[in-house]
């Protein structure tokens, strides 16, 4: 390691004018820093991410509280529920992307610090105020299912339904798991965002507007939505963006009442019918509740169903002595597990494989010290921002989701 960067990464004090020698490759190499350059260089050494990577988890969270408190009322943090313990304890509100929108939306800190994946933090960017600032501590921090919509993808597809005489009475919805584009392109098309929360009503929403629905682009919310509201299965067809026209006839799209994106969650989708059985044999009277991002199958077999906020309040309403398996991200089930154990309440996961967001996962105490450290320093790292042109029809969906709750 360089010897400026092993003194800055064990915070050992640097002095100016910085003189420093060591040897590369058998020769010697010579060092000399006056104090303007020293200075210049110890701040984006301190500052680069490759130094906290290096540090274990526990030795960031005095740092973060630090950092929180210098900062202050300037900065939120928002933490979606898969978020891993370490992370999510120091957030300022926790909740499921369309609670976390309506915080974004209303919040007056100029910094949003968003621990959660990319599509989230493009929403609270578009929803926030031109003077907000919103960071993502990993930009690598996305989501499957959002990218199994590509805009482009998109476009082929309504230019499809377009030629088919299909569109003209075709709402597109898209699930908030998407792309400020694909948001962007509902909005502008007559359609709005949903989440898991208000799926129904946006359904019943898009209905009241037109004959079809598109809804992107996760099948699964999209069919237990419809299923729920009466709408037989063979009036929703799955439009794979990978084959001709959808892999679908002309007939059978015509005939749909849905038209749904072959997309999933890899968490959700995970889970099977055949948990539901096994974990009902082994555990007689014990309550199956899943989120609606399962297939069918399984939320046929549930007792319930329903977001994360549901799932929670369906947990919290419950009697002591109370069994629940819970099929959705496994940080959320044992953040359950240990909350209400003390109420005489047992909470385990439907699938004991485990079921992880490994996206969501990304974000680490070594990057939240690392964005917020950074902004304690007047730098904003890993800012997103939605361009203006996708940014306007974006809201336009955004906010119609809001309007109807």
């Amino acid at each position: 390691m360089h010897p400026l960067q092993f003194a800055l990464a064990f915070n050992i004090p640097v002095r100016c004018p910085l003189k420093a020698s060591w040897t590369e490759g058998g020769i010697e190499v010579n060092l000399v820093l006056d104090e303007e350059t020293a200075v210049a260089v110890a701040a984006d050494t301190r500052c680069s991410l490759e130094n906290y990577l290096a540090l274990p988890d526990h030795s960031m969270d005095e740092r973060i509280t630090s950092a929180r408190a210098k900062l202050g009322a300037t900065t939120i943090l928002l933490g979606h529920h898969y978020q891993r313990d370490e992370v999510i304890r120091f957030a300022d509100f926790t909740g499921d992307s369309y609670k976390l929108s309506k915080i974004a939306a209303e919040t007056g800190a100029k910094n949003i610090v968003f621990c959660g994946v990319h599509f989230m933090a493009e929403s609270a960017d578009v929803l926030g105020r031109d003077s907000e600032r919103v960071i993502l501590p990993d930009l690598n921090a996305g989501c499957s299912m959002a990218d199994m919509a590509e805009i482009s993808q998109v476009e082929a597809c309504w230019e499809a339904l377009e030629r088919l005489g299909l569109a003209e009475d075709m709402i597109p919805l898209t699930y908030m798991n998407s792309t400020a584009a694909i948001k962007a392109f509902c909005g502008e098309r007559g359609g709005l965002v949903c989440t898991s929360s208000n799926a129904r009503a946006a359904f019943e929403w898009a209905f009241a507007r037109g004959r079809r629905i598109l809804f992107l682009p996760d099948q699964h919310l999209g069919r237990n939505t419809g299923f729920a509201m009466g709408i037989p299965l063979e009036q929703m067809a799955v439009w794979d963006p990978w084959a001709l026209q959808g892999g679908q006839a002309k007939a059978a799209l015509a005939a749909s009442r849905v038209v749904l994106w072959k997309g999933h969650c890899a968490v959700h989708q995970r889970f099977l019918p055949s948990h539901v059985d096994t974990v009902r044999a082994k555990y007689p009277g014990i309550q199956v509740i899943v989120h609606p991002e399962c297939r069918w199958e399984v939320c046929q077999k549930a007792d319930a169903l329903g977001s994360t906020e549901r799932l929670i309040k369906l947990v919290e309403d419950a009697s002591a002595g109370s069994m629940f398996a819970i099929g959705t991200e496994i940080h959320l089930v044992n953040r359950l597990a240990r909350r209400f154990a003390p109420e005489g309440k047992r909470i385990i996961t439907l699938d004991d494989t485990g079921c992880l967001c490994t996206t969501m996962y990304r974000i680490s105490p070594q990057h939240l010290a690392w964005a917020l450290e950074n902004l304690m320093e007047g730098r904003v790292v890993n800012r997103i921002q939605v361009r203006s042109g996708v940014k306007r029809w974006a809201r336009v969906a955004l906010d119609r989701m809001l309007e109807i709750g």
